[in-house]
Order: structure tokens, then C-alpha cells, then sequence
């Protein structure tokens, strides 16, 4: 199932964090957490786990605390779990069966524009007259979604929600190619069937 919240602002609002926040605690609290949080920056994973520590009960294993292993370990052995990652845990982590039940992704994986490689690249296609964001941008970040999504479905009897919290996923015409690039599932905007 995927979940897209209703009513948030761009990821680029002031509150966008927090307002995300405020809608996937209840999500969690009926899964009874078994859930990764997945962020493009370190900026809004601190902020996001400073919201869970002051609004939740949830246990926190947030990345920089332990080790990517033992933080996994961790979290597959704790109830009411929760685990906050940036890059790193989009890939590579394979967590089976209902350990694991959500993964949140708070806003669609696009490069920084603000990375030397990235600019260089972008500056690089502009100069062949090829569209940087259609032809590099948007593949990457559809690779990195279908990435993060992998979290979540690790063999043929794994089930859970993602959750996108990005408005643009289905407000921007690219959202269609995000949507096409993933497995077919349920998509809702409706809290009450997650």
C-alpha cells in the first residue's frame, strides 16, 4: 500500500518537516513502529527525530548512534521500533518478514544541485543541449525511490506501506515517472485505510 499524505507544503516549506511528522505518528503507532524513516538530508532527520523524542513513545535508533549493522540488529530486536536514515540506508539493508511493515520517505531522492559532481554534470549536459533534469536528475532520483522501496519488500511474502510524504510526487507531470517505475500496489491518500 502506498500512502501519499494530504495538506502538506513543499518539501522546501519552513514547517514541512514538522507537519510531516504530525501525520505519520498515528501510522506508526497502529503498525506499532516496525517502520524506517528514510531522509534526503541529516538536517531533516535531526529535526524529525527531535519531534519523535518529544511527541512519541517510539524507540529511536537513528543513524550515527552505533553502526548500520547494529543499528539493524537493534531495531529487529526491539518492539515499537523506529529507524531514522539518510543515504545509506536507502540500499543495502535487508530487513525480512514483519520486522519491518513502513517505510517513510519524506521527500523524493533527488541529488543536491548544490554537489560539485552533480553541478559539474548538470553544467556538462548543458553544454550538449540535453535536458540535465529529464536525462540524469530524474533517473537517479527514480532509481534512489525504487531503492528505498526495496526496504520495505525483501521477499515474495513481505507486505507494509510507504509512505511519500512529497506533494510533487503527485503534483508535478515528472511524478508520473516515479509512479511507473514502481511495482503495482494500492495507492491511497486516505489515513483511514493505511
Amino acid at each position: 500500500l502506498m500512502y501519499l499524505p494530504r495538506g502538506l507544503p513543499d518539501p522546501n516549506h519552513e514547517f514541512y518537516i514538522e507537519l510531516l511528522v504530525q501525520q505519520v505518528i498515528p501510522v506508526i503507532k497502529s503498525l506499532a513502529g516496525r517502520t524506517f524513516f528514510l531522509f534526503t538530508s541529516f538536517k531533516a532527520l535531526h529535526k524529525a527525530e527531535e519531534l519523535l523524542r518529544a511527541q512519541s513513545d517510539f524507540s529511536l535508533f537513528v543513524q550515527g548512534e552505533m553502526g548500520k549493522t547494529q543499528l539493524v540488529e537493534s531495531f529487529c530486536r526491539t518492539p515499537n521500533a523506529v529507524l531514522l536514515g539518510t543515504n545509506s540506508f536507502w540500499e543495502g539493508i535487508d530487513v525480512r518478514g514483519q520486522a519491518l511493515s513502513c517505510v517513510i520517505i519524506d521527500k523524493l531522492p533527488f541529488e543536491s544541485p548544490f554537489d560539485p559532481v552533480v553541478q559539474a554534470r548538470i553544467k556538462q549536459l548543458k553544454r550538449q543541449g540535453i535536458s540535465a533534469f529529464d536525462e540524469y536528475q530524474l533517473p537517479l532520483a527514480v532509481i534512489a525511490l525504487k531503492q528505498g522501496l526495496g526496504r520495505l519488500i525483501r521477499d515474495l511474502n513481505d507486505k507494509g506501506v510507504l509512505i511519500i510524504g512529497d506533494p510533487r510526487l503527485s503534483g508535478r507531470a515528472y511524478g508520473e515517472q516515479f509512479f511507473s517505475s514502481l511495482p503495482e500496489m494500492v495507492i491511497t491518500r486516505d489515513k483511514q485505510l493505511v
